[in-house]
């Protein structure tokens, strides 16, 4: 008998999602930052031994879209409740039980089992806790509810043992050996975009796609070239810096965290580039890999 299913993990913005899914999976796939939408894309991580697959998948927060990169975040994070075999819906002990209220009637519907996780639990007392886990079961009385902390790993075996009980039985979906259905490249864009999110402040961030143009891999080093997407001439001015200073201290902090990741030297070029408005055109925002309606 072998177990496959794809358990899907959503919630708001800055609930520890990305924090979870690498304690899952056991390895780094989801960058992770203080800063709300760190995460863009839907990313799957991959779980295999001899009896099962777990398909983990990490999506953005949900949030109302103000431009078009927001709402093809959303499509990622709407797409995780039609397709789970277990939704785990994440929350924590700060946020208030009635933050999107039209994502969780969505979540509200979904007919597969549903592990409602309060995170941050450690930032909590048990009165607290105790009052928030009566306002969920009210909300989601279908749930299961475990507080935890991802930070912590407190409770996540607990977890981890509830969703191999729900599994249903099936082949696996894809290859035993595969972490992810991501390719190595991707992984390149995420490090460089979470050493912007760490080095540069308020609107920056937001503002900035990263397109790797070239990855080649020989045989005792890895040559990429990147490049970093910005709206504005005065955002450009921001991330390359006085006489550079800022993008060569990005470059170093990425290249080092790429070496770790490939376990191989990297040469890293990355250029900075203007393209307008970028993340309300549809045409670029498909070219950067974002699903539109």
């Amino acid at each position: 008998m072998h177990k496959s299913g794809f358990v899907n993990i959503v919630g708001n913005p800055n609930v520890g999602k990305s924090t979870l899914t690498n304690v899952l999976v056991g390895e780094k796939i989801s960058i992770i930052t203080s800063k709300a939408q760190t995460t863009r894309h839907r990313i799957l991580g991959i779980v295999n031994t001899d009896e099962y697959q777990i398909v983990y998948s990490d999506t953005p927060g949900v949030l109302r879209p103000n431009y078009k990169l927001q709402e093809s975040m959303r499509t990622f994070s709407e797409s995780a409740l039609s397709d789970a075999d277990v939704l785990l819906y994440m929350t924590d002990v700060v946020e208030k039980t009635d933050k999107n209220e039209d994502f969780l009637s969505k979540v509200q519907k979904v007919d597969v089992p549903v592990l409602l996780l309060i995170n941050k639990i450690d930032l909590s007392n048990q009165q607290e806790l105790e009052k928030l886990v009566e306002d969920w079961k009210t909300l989601l009385p279908k749930a299961e509810i475990y507080p935890i902390s991802a930070t912590n790993k407190f409770n996540v075996d607990t977890i981890r043992k509830r969703i191999l009980e729900l599994l249903p039985e099936s082949p696996p979906y894809f290859e035993k050996d595969a972490l992810t259905d991501r390719p190595a490249r991707f992984f390149v864009t995420e490090i460089i975009r979470e050493k912007i999110l760490l080095y540069y402040q308020k609107e920056i961030p937001y503002a900035v796609e990263v397109i790797v143009e070239e990855f080649k891999e020989e045989k005792k080093i890895i040559n990429i070239r990147a490049l970093i997407v910005v709206e504005r001439d005065t955002q450009k001015g921001i991330v390359i810096g006085h006489q550079g200073k800022a993008l060569k201290k990005v470059g170093m902090m990425a290249r080092k965290d790429i070496e770790r990741f490939f376990n191989k030297s990297v040469f890293l070029e990355m250029f900075v580039k203007v393209e307008k408005d970028w993340r309300s055109r549809d045409n670029l925002l498909r070219s950067y890999g974002y699903k539109l309606d």
